[in-house]
């Protein structure tokens, strides 16, 4: 049944991916609202398939606030970067640069608000990227980050990457960790049947020491990672 729910999940949300990208380029010229509401069906579509036809639960233990925060998530598959705008009001996820490369979705990205990060970037991109943050969240936008820096398997605690902090002395919000758990049913190739569970942790105040910012995050994010 496992093989089953696999073969009918990636043609359909793959195929409903391309009409909500086209969707999406076709609004952006005309309308943000609708380019907006394009962006959001895909994410939508996506939690669809993976509850009715990968038969995978989702649980939440807490919700976002309802202020602006910097929330910092544990990074296991794809699964969470494709939620994080079902998941979250108009999220600004902060991404990797080669993410903007891929055709059609790169634009469309670009445009909803997600922040380019350049790992290698000088301090001119940094100031770049800290000024785009502060720009979403003056329009009241939740900023996203996955302080790992990449998706990591399931039981592993890496370090975060430096940038995390660095981020969060600049842009003076609460940081609320969010561990989830989707690496053991969503990993690459065959999904699994099962429950993903998200939870939100509670918020950390700004303005704390680096070293207790960094060791209260990394435990918060792995908090179901036994």
């Amino acid at each position: 049944m496992t093989i089953l729910r696999n073969l009918a999940f990636y043609p359909a949300f793959y195929l409903g991916t391309v009409w909500y990208v086209l969707l999406s380029l076709f609004w952006l010229p005309f309308d943000r609202a609708r380019f907006r509401k394009a962006v959001h069906g895909w994410s939508r579509w996506h939690r669809w398939c993976v509850i009715n036809i990968l038969d995978i639960a989702i649980v939440f233990e807490g919700r976002p606030l309802e202020e602006p925060a910097l929330y910092a998530v544990k990074h296991e598959s794809f699964f969470e970067a494709i939620d994080a705008p079902t998941l979250f009001r108009l999220p600004a996820v902060f991404a990797k640069q080669e993410l903007f490369a891929i055709p059609g979705w790169g634009k469309t990205a670009k445009m909803y608000g997600l922040i380019e990060v350049e790992r290698t970037a000088g301090a001119k991109a940094l100031r770049t990227m800290i000024a785009e943050a502060k720009t979403r969240v003056a329009d009241g936008r939740p900023l996203v980050i996955f302080p790992e820096g990449t998706r990591v398997p399931h039981g592993t605690q890496p370090r975060m990457q430096a940038g995390f902090a660095g981020l969060y002395k600049l842009i003076g919000l609460p940081v609320v960790p969010v561990a989830v758990d989707s690496g053991p049913l969503y990993h690459a190739g065959i999904k699994r049947p099962g429950t993903i569970t998200y939870r939100f942790a509670e918020p950390i105040p700004p303005g704390l020491p680096r070293d207790e910012v960094e060791a209260r995050v990394h435990a918060a994010i792995n908090a179901l990672n036994g």
